[in-house]
């Protein structure tokens, strides 16, 4: 191979993927933003939607942010009342995080929000080309998680 010593913006993958993961960032925070809710904090509701009153350990499992990160969002969505925390009756070391009914109309909003958002960002790929797509990505995140 030849040596490279520059590189175009649109030929490193990082500066690619980077962009596009902020396109994406603000496609789904200007669909979310009428519930008053950020990107990350919309896709926390909607996982405490699918799957509610769990550890703050296993949400941090199905969403994949960090426990700090993690903490931060729970704090800003119970300070908004949209959840609650309270202390796991089966570990008195850990809490339980819920929706308020409040959070719960929220979640319910988001669950078809999410099924619109995804179709109208990926309305230009045909169907094969999406599974393909997807299947990259899973593959960068399996590879460099």
């Amino acid at each position: 191979k030849k040596e490279i010593k520059t590189m175009k913006p649109k030929d490193c993958i990082f500066f690619q993927l980077v962009k596009a993961g902020q396109g994406a960032a603000r496609f789904w925070a200007q669909k979310v933003a009428e519930l008053n809710v950020t990107a990350v904090q919309a896709m926390v509701l909607g996982f405490l939607y699918d799957k509610d009153r769990v550890s703050s350990k296993e949400l941090g499992d199905r969403t994949l942010l960090d426990s700090a990160t993690l903490t931060g969002i729970i704090d800003r969505l119970e300070t908004v009342e949209l959840l609650i925390r309270e202390q796991n009756p089966k570990d008195r070391r850990a809490i339980v995080v819920t929706l308020t009914d409040e959070g719960r109309k929220i979640g319910e909003n988001l669950k078809e929000l999410m099924i619109e958002a995804n179709r109208e960002f990926l309305i230009d790929f045909k169907d094969e080309e999406e599974v393909v797509l997807r299947g990259f990505l899973d593959r960068i995140r399996a590879g460099n998680g």
